[in-house]
């Protein structure tokens, strides 16, 4: 299993272009992880990466073997795959990432209790509303808020998550209450948008009688943290489009009032991406099925007591 180990490494290396990197991710030290490399490049009689003190970069003979080192590593996992009752004591670690509201609010919250049915499963969540690479982050499963570009990746839709428009008292105060999507644009309201790179999406989506219809709204305040826009709409900056469980709490408050009622956004999918495998790994099927066991709940209890009407 040493040279697995050592191959493993490679792998996180070449993935994370780190030598302290990949050594983080594999729980041991960077002098460590430069051993088991300087020790596979001694086995193969050829030079993996160019190292200076300043970068990492793998050469013409690294990128040959990471190809292959990443099948050996795939073939071994669908090898354990089919051989592993999923009810019969997984064990190991799921490698997981969500969007920051996601994973704050309904992934994070079911990571104890998961644990307590499968002790042996240990789990990493990585949070951020940036773009996810997970063949090349390594990951088991991302979680995902929209519709996913074009991937090799399996895709399981687990919800329809409602979103709606809100603004806080002092802003309409100051603004006016806007009715509909077009009272955004010729209001002038300032909309506060999710932006980040590689962003597709850079208008709102509202329903209209006419139908489903787009809306280039603008604003002075952009951020890639969903979180940093609910704080600048609670400070009374301008109309938010959000996930209504990430505001339920706001709304019930009354520190954030729905807006443009007349032609409500719609629902963003939320789905969980894998790696494209012949034999998905037991523990990653068993934490997909834990969770989407219990989206409905999880989605619909904050908004008990809400009139959004």
């Amino acid at each position: 299993m040493s040279y697995v180990s050592t191959i493993r490494m490679f792998v996180r290396v070449y993935e994370l272009g780190s030598m302290s990197a990949a050594a983080r991710d594999q729980r041991t030290s960077p002098a460590v992880a430069s051993a088991r490399i300087s020790e596979l490049e001694k086995h193969l009689g050829v030079r993996l990466f160019n190292r200076t003190t300043r970068m990492l970069q793998p050469t013409g003979n690294g990128r040959i073997f990471y190809d292959g080192a990443r099948r050996i590593l795939e073939a071994i996992e669908e090898a354990e795959a089919a051989v592993t009752d999923a009810g019969a004591n997984p064990r190991g670690t799921l490698f997981i990432a969500a969007p920051l509201g996601v994973g704050r609010r309904l992934i994070a919250p079911l990571v104890p209790k998961f644990k307590d049915e499968w002790p042996q499963i240990d789990v990493r969540l990585r949070l951020s509303d940036r773009g996810i690479d997970v063949t090349a982050e390594g990951l088991d499963l991302a979680f995902h808020l929209g519709i996913p570009q074009d991937s090799d990746l399996k895709l399981r839709v687990l919800a329809d998550c409602p979103r709606i428009l809100c603004a806080a008292p002092s802003y309409i105060a100051k603004r006016g209450l806007p009715e509909n999507g077009a009272d955004l644009l010729s209001q002038g309201h300032d909309c506060l948008n999710l932006r980040y790179p590689g962003a597709r999406e850079f208008q709102w989506t509202l329903v209209t009688a006419e139908g489903p219809q787009r809306f280039e709204v603008t604003g002075p305040f952009e951020s890639d943290d969903g979180d940093v826009l609910t704080g600048w709409a609670l400070d009374g900056r301008g109309v938010v489009m959000k996930p209504i469980f990430e505001v339920a709490d706001h709304l019930r408050a009354g520190t954030l009032v729905p807006v443009a009622r007349q032609t409500p956004p719609l629902p963003v999918q939320l789905s969980v991406l894998t790696p494209h495998r012949k034999l998905q790994d037991p523990k990653t099927r068993l934490f997909i099925d834990y969770v989407a066991a219990r989206m409905k709940a999880v989605l619909t209890d904050p908004l008990e007591g809400l009139n959004l009407r």
